[in-house]
């Protein structure tokens, strides 16, 4: 089982943490969302629950939840800027699908 981060992901998460003062790490995770089923969840982790499970890359910690690693296994989080557009990339190799804006996907 395995979750990568970039470089690139991996700097904006840390200017991320500094800049909010405090937290751990950056949560990955899915919910069901959108026209294929499931969407990704960024959030900022401050606390770690007993069933965590926690990559590190580049110094940074990405905390994964059991269910959500099922689906996102293997996956690489980049960080990109396309044109006046940017934000972070997921390179999931288990998506099957994903629906015609890119929010949500399928497996």
């Amino acid at each position: 089982m395995s979750i990568t981060l970039t470089e690139k992901a991996a700097e904006r998460v840390r200017t991320f943490l500094e800049n909010r003062g405090k937290g751990i790490g950056l949560r990955l995770g899915v919910k069901t969302s959108g026209c294929s089923g499931l969407g990704y969840v960024l959030e900022f982790v401050d606390v770690l629950n007993d069933d965590d499970l926690v990559f590190e890359q580049h110094g940074v910690k990405v905390v994964v939840d059991p269910k959500s690693l099922v689906y996102l296994d293997g996956i690489e989080l980049d960080y990109v800027k396309e044109g006046l557009n940017e934000g972070f990339k997921y390179n999931n190799p288990n998506v099957k699908e994903s629906c015609g804006c890119g929010e949500s996907f399928h497996v």
